[in-house]
């Protein structure tokens, strides 16, 4: 577990223990000690996220190459290859690109990385979700200790599309939104493969 993730469970610790003290003060008719109380809970609240965001803001982008990894505790996830499927739909002037992802479990126990989603970019800033059914082995597949699979997602994406780059992410609504630096934290850029294409 990083620093930044302990901080956040920390933050929170102290934030619910101060809501406690917050309610018994107003139970015992203590409305100052309320007050004050809550006043401190809203300045640390105020301080974790102002932090978060500014972290977000002053951090590139990472961008990272075909055949590096990217992990998520013992989960490491690598794309090995890309390539164009043509006439995947007869008359379709779209493209379709599958994306070769290597899932590999470094832990001592079958784990998978159950809220991961892929979905690619382009230099437009335009976004296309995997086709459903065509990506055989799925990426958040559980996989045993020391073992490793290879999902292979498809996108169908825009005929004059470039600058593609696929992006892993858990979505907007998980923990991971909260933790300082996290390339899913909130208004962060997120971490990015380049597919040279």
């Amino acid at each position: 577990m990083r620093v930044t993730e302990l901080l956040l469970y920390g933050v929170a610790g102290w934030c619910s223990i101060g809501l406690v003290g917050v309610v018994i003060s107003e139970m015992r008719g203590r409305r100052k000690e309320a007050i004050r109380n809550s006043l401190w809970i809203a300045a640390i609240v105020g301080t974790y996220f102002a932090v978060l965001l500014g972290c977000s803001a002053i951090q590139p982008q990472k961008v990272i190459a075909i055949g590096q990894d990217q992990c998520y505790a013992t989960m490491c996830f690598t794309v090995t290859a890309v390539d164009e499927v043509p006439g995947l739909v007869a008359g379709d002037e779209g493209r379709v690109v599958r994306v070769a992802i290597r899932v590999a479990n470094h832990g001592p126990s079958g784990d998978a990385e159950t809220l991961l989603f892929p979905y690619l970019t382009d230099s437009k800033g335009r976004a296309w979700e995997p086709l459903p059914g065509l990506s055989g082995n799925r990426l958040n597949q559980r996989v045993a200790s020391g073992g490793q699979l290879v999902s292979q997602p498809m996108f169908r994406v825009a005929i004059n599309s470039t600058g593609l780059g696929l992006v892993l992410t858990h979505g907007n609504w998980q923990r991971r939104r909260l933790v300082i630096g996290d390339s899913d934290s909130l208004g962060h850029r997120r971490t990015v493969v380049d597919l040279g294409r």
